[in-house]
């Protein structure tokens, strides 16, 4: 006799644009679209795939929020969903409000920081030319003016860091750490407007950085990754009025 106790598992319920996702992310995996490809039009892919405007248009929305789809206003060959060619801003935004609701502690944070910054540093110096060592000084002497606010000042700091990655040629990782860094700016901007004298702050990042810089253009790769280990993990202190590790 079949009991109520014969593993049944619960029905799961799926939202009509979910499948209507589910389908589209499915034909990105196996390789039957790729990026540049254009969707069908609205009428001819909800008739394909037999759900409704609305729904499909549910769905299209979720995934250019990803970033994953961009959607072009009016008819013709112009218009319509096309799968986005170059990475967007979906993780950034995702990665952003998942740090600003404290789901990741800046223990987390400073490890992810300490693995991206550290290789991409070592392999910059071994891979950086001219050009990425000019646009590096570059930003380094932006931050060295004296009217220059702590805002600003953070902005260029994270622009330093993510100049470095780009700088390896790795796409990916400039990615990861361009994401990372505008994830936590929030919080690092708040840090800085915290301190007693943020510009005395200041001038001991400045000349870690030109320490950094300069091991990246003597081509020293374990030098430079020392230096990036030394001032990352310099800047975390912990806060007796939080209790917890937090940059300072």
């Amino acid at each position: 006799m079949v009991t109520a106790n014969d593993g049944w598992e619960p029905v799961q319920r799926i939202r009509t644009y979910e499948q209507v996702m589910a389908q589209i992310e499915q034909r990105i995996l196996d390789g039957r679209l790729k990026a540049g490809d254009k969707l069908p039009s609205e009428r001819e892919l909800a008739q394909s795939l037999g759900v409704s405007r609305p729904s499909l248009r549910e769905a299209m929305r979720v995934l250019e929020a990803l970033g994953l789809v961009d959607i072009r206003v009016g008819g013709g060959p112009d218009g319509g969903a096309v799968l986005v060619q170059s990475p967007g801003d979906g993780m950034v935004n995702l990665l952003k409000l998942q740090i600003a609701l404290a789901h990741f502690s800046w223990e987390d944070v400073l490890e992810t920081r300490l693995t991206l910054e550290v290789w991409s540093v070592e392999e910059a110096a071994y891979r950086a030319n001219e050009d990425d060592h000019r646009e590096l000084a570059a930003i380094l002497e932006r931050m060295d003016d004296p009217s220059i606010d702590s805002a600003e000042f953070n902005r260029l700091d994270a622009a330093f860091h993510v100049r470095i990655a780009e700088s390896t040629g790795n796409a990916l990782t400039a990615h990861f750490m361009g994401s990372l860094r505008t994830a936590i700016h929030r919080q690092m901007v708040e840090v800085y407007a915290g301190l007693d004298d943020w510009r005395e702050t200041a001038k001991t990042v400045r000349a870690e950085h030109r320490e950094i810089l300069q091991a990246i253009v003597d081509r020293d790769g374990p030098r430079a990754a020392a230096e990036v280990r030394n001032h990352i993990t310099s800047f975390y202190t912990i806060d007796p009025h939080r209790g917890s590790e937090v940059p300072s």
